[in-house]
């Protein structure tokens, strides 16, 4: 594997060997000890898996309690993937790194606790994979605003089209009154 550092330093790339010939492939997507050594020291304890239509904005999600520190990747299709850091004591707080994940680049990304994160399906539909660090807590699950002018990120909105929102990221919260860790 290959760990690729992105313009925030604690959020990597993760780039499989991918082994292959004419029946199929073969990767190794994930090893504790290459983990431990490139990303950080976890343990991962829940594993949750997504399918999106095309359009459709997840995001940008994070938890008070319960933090979550998410290893993602897409099995199906392809989306941008996001991570925004709400770590006031990091040098890149309020800064956002954007990935194109999809099952052909078969590339990860590692977000650590302390982030907001979200993605953008750009195919006809995009199955998501992600193991997290802590479970999944819906009473202290926060949503940012997605189009916050103050972060800023710049989606590749096929056709410039409004994504598809569920009611609760509609109602996102902006930057300035998210709470911050």
């Amino acid at each position: 594997m290959k760990f690729i550092d992105t313009a925030i330093p604690d959020v990597k790339i993760i780039e499989p060997k991918v082994f292959g010939d004419e029946r199929g492939f073969f990767m190794e997507t994930f090893r504790t000890n290459l983990f431990n050594e490139h990303c950080s020291e976890r343990e991962f304890v829940q594993e949750n898996h997504s399918k999106s239509s095309h359009g459709i904005l997840r995001g940008l999600h994070f938890q008070t309690e319960n933090t979550q520190g998410k290893l993602v990747r897409v099995t199906r299709g392809e989306v941008f993937d996001v991570a925004v850091d709400l770590r006031q004591s990091s040098s890149t707080f309020g800064q956002w790194v954007g990935v194109v994940l999809s099952a052909e680049n078969k590339r990860q990304l590692w977000v650590p606790e302390g982030f907001a994160h979200g993605f953008y399906v750009m195919s006809d539909e995009a199955e998501f994979v992600y193991k997290c660090t802590d479970i999944y807590n819906p009473t202290a699950e926060i949503s940012l605003k997605w189009d916050d002018p103050t972060l800023n990120i710049d989606w590749p909105l096929v056709g410039r089209k409004q994504p598809v929102l569920s009611l609760k990221d509609e109602q996102g919260l902006s930057f300035e009154q998210a709470p911050k860790f």
